[in-house]
């Protein structure tokens, strides 16, 4: 049988530590990120529907604890055990007891492995089939990487939950909790702090509760009282917690953590943290020459073209270091770091894998042009190499003609960077594009074949005329998307929702978060629910009519919509903002997609000068306003701060019918212009016989608006 990490001891005389572990989620501090209010894991705990999970994190930021509050939460057996204790043997008992359990009374187990990461690869295989197969929901705790320390069929089966060091605010907390609390911690005694003393000890514990809590202890425990008051000096403090060592495994994830850290630092241009981190590195024992390895990848990748010189000097530092090694060696490490550090960048070798990309995703192998071939084979029988210009024979070497494939042809790979060596050649690449793609015929040396190709190039256009509408939604989606910083936890309000467009980019990013979509009608509820009925409740996105039907004191980091405003009276513009602005924090981006319909396609703009034509002018006087953007951005800014504004337009093909000109003519012309029933129907069928005949190229004006 397992260890039992939750098992109490009525002694009374466990560490603090122990004893203030929260029992509830209302207890729990820290880690808003995945237990937050409307957060996934949250969820699925108060709705006792937890799947496997494991949660991975620096000591003392919360992974027992918050396994033994799912414990106190969670209606199905809960079993722990420790991996450093635990073997095979206790295993083997465990999954006997849970299929007994589950076939005999049909109770769930949910089974907690402290240190997961501490079972080698055949221990973890035998946990593997009685999680696949519902016998146990596995919650493991590690403090490594799971993606490299635990299998990865379990980490595959299960939701990684990352907990991240506690702020000082979540420590501090937590210190005032303990020292409040009268059954468990020091609330029955009198204790006090000199200024700057419980500072000293939210410093030193650098994010690690146990750490604070077991300083806490000891310094309350050894400072006797003084008429009744504990008295804790900034001296006590100190002697209560000692700085931590400096903490560097070359074997795990602190040491690829640094290395990027360094690595990250030479990219951006700051030789004084790329020193730090190099000193970090140094300090520890890291192998100099797995530093220049790195080194000599960044020239390269992120120096580039801009400096060709960097890889250079990093190989010869390099190679002075071997001749000369440590101490000394350190200047070439040094010498080499601050080069890069403060060389300018490119990562304009990137364009290969651009390349790479093209080539992998090609449904047939790209041809050879036939100019480009080798002639001295079958020149003769086929034409090959037929019409190549020798670029030497020209003025400055070089002479414009094909060289990509035919349907490869104004395809950019290499995009050269504006400063450095690269700003001297980026004027000449480029104007050498345009002349080579402005005199370039791809027909010029054709092959000796009996049959013509189909017109690719005339193809794709058909195509994308026909597309444009498609790609102009999805440029709208990606413009909305680029304008947030979203991490996996995040929540995100969706507004007006329609049939999804935001909604499964939104699900995507935010896995261990919250989608809410707000949406108007049956249909587009239909349209989001049929989606998600392979979902789990916890899982799936909200889905609702009303702001007002979310839970109270849920908060969005994201609020984002598409014609959110767009044809709605100022009363339902009013209510909505401030529906919205109830459910923001003081951080949250609202970022909106609206139409100005004054801006796009008028009607009268497809008819020629005569009668009707003014008559549908006189009309778009009445229905657009000139002044529908700067109301719809006063509106906005009497509840946020407009941060910015892109205007986007599209022009695209549309096909107009029937329906779309009677709803028209009786939803704006007819009532603009004061028309009867027959004057509205003879309208209808003069406009529909112009409009429908042939498409229409259709004008869109669109106003992406970020707010915060």
């Amino acid at each position: 049988m397992g260890a039992d990490l939750f098992e109490t001891n009525s002694s009374g005389t466990q560490p603090l530590a122990y004893r203030m572990r929260p029992r509830t989620l209302d207890e729990y501090i820290g880690q808003d990120h995945i237990i937050g209010p409307g957060r996934l894991l949250r969820r699925a705990i108060q709705a006792d529907q937890l799947s496997s999970v494991i949660f991975y994190g620096p000591p003392g930021t919360g992974k027992t604890t918050l396994a033994r509050v799912i414990a106190n939460t969670t209606k199905s057996h809960f079993s722990t055990m420790n991996a450093v204790l635990s073997g095979v043997k206790d295993l083997r008992d465990e999954i006997e007891e849970a299929r007994n359990r589950l076939k005999l009374y049909g109770k769930r187990t949910i089974l907690f492995v402290d240190e997961v990461h501490r079972w080698n690869k055949s221990q973890q295989d035998a946990l593997l089939p009685w999680v696949e197969n519902g016998t146990f929901i596995l919650i493991g705790a590690t403090t490594e990487n799971p993606f490299f320390e635990v299998n990865a069929a379990l980490v595959s089966r299960s939701r990684i939950f990352q907990l991240k060091s506690l702020t000082d605010r979540n420590l501090r907390d937590i210190a005032l909790q303990a020292l409040s609390d009268k059954e468990r911690g020091y609330g029955l005694l009198d204790v006090q702090f000199e200024d700057g003393a419980l500072d000293h000890l939210v410093d030193v514990a650098s994010g690690d509760a146990r750490s604070l809590l077991n300083a806490l202890e000891l310094a309350v425990e050894t400072t006797p009282p003084v008429d009744g008051r504990i008295i804790i000096t900034q001296e006590v403090a100190e002697e209560s917690i000692q700085r931590k060592a400096v903490l560097y495994d070359k074997e795990g994830d602190y040491h690829f953590d640094v290395i990027s850290a360094f690595i990250k630092s030479l990219r951006g241009s700051d030789p004084d943290a790329a020193l730090y981190w190099l000193a970090k590195m140094v300090h520890a024992g890291e192998d100099p020459r797995f530093i220049f390895r790195r080194m000599m990848i960044s020239a390269c990748e992120d120096v580039g073209l801009a400096d060709p010189n960097a890889i250079v000097v990093v190989q010869s530092d390099a190679a002075a270091f071997n001749m000369i090694g440590m101490p000394e060696g350190r200047y070439h490490l040094t010498h080499a770091a601050l080069y890069l550090a403060t060389a300018p960048k490119s990562n304009s070798a990137m364009g290969f894998f651009d390349a790479l990309k093209s080539v992998e995703e090609e449904s047939r192998a790209a041809e050879v042009p036939n100019h480009l071939r080798d002639a001295s084979r079958d020149s003769k029988g086929f034409g090959h190499g037929e019409g190549y210009m020798y670029p030497h024979a020209y003025r400055d070497h070089w002479v414009a003609q094909q060289y990509l494939p035919g349907e490869l042809q104004g395809k950019i790979y290499y995009q050269p960077g504006s400063i450095g060596y690269e700003k001297q050649i980026a004027d000449l690449v480029n104007r050498r594009r345009e002349i080579q793609l402005e005199s370039t015929d791809i027909n010029a040396f054709p092959e000796n074949l009996t049959y013509s190709p189909s017109d690719k190039g005339r193809d794709m256009w058909i195509r994308r005329t026909s597309e444009v509408r498609s790609q102009a939604l999805e440029e709208i989606r990606n413009a909305i998307f680029s304008e947030l910083e979203t991490v996996r936890s995040d929540r995100i309000l969706i507004l007006n929702a329609g049939h999804g467009l935001l909604v499964w980019e939104a699900f995507r990013r935010t896995p261990e978060g919250l989608v809410a979509a707000q949406v108007r009608t049956d249909e587009d509820e239909s349209f989001i629910t049929h989606r998600t009925q392979e979902l789990s409740a916890s899982e799936a996105p909200l889905v609702f009519r009303d702001l007002d039907l979310l839970e109270n004191g849920l908060l969005f980091e994201h609020i984002i919509g598409r014609n959110v405003f767009a044809g709605r009276d100022s009363a339902f513009c009013k209510k909505t903002l401030e529906q919205i602005k109830a459910r923001s924090t003081e951080n949250t981006d609202l970022v909106l997609s609206e139409t100005i319909p004054g801006e796009g396609a008028r009607l009268s703009s497809f008819i020629h000068e005569g009668p009707l034509k003014s008559k549908l002018e006189k009309a778009e006087k009445k229905i657009y306003s000139d002044k529908e953007r700067e109301v719809l951005l006063k509106s906005i800014s009497e509840h946020f701060k407009i941060i910015s504004t892109r205007p986007m337009e599209y022009t695209y093909q549309r096909i107009v019918t029937p329906s779309d000109v009677e709803r028209w003519v009786n939803s704006s012309y007819g009532p603009a212009l004061g028309l009867e029933t027959p004057e509205v129907q003879a309208l209808t069928k003069e406009l529909g016989a112009i409009l429908c005949a042939a498409p229409l190229l259709w004008k869109a004006s669109t106003l992406l608006i970020k707010a915060g």
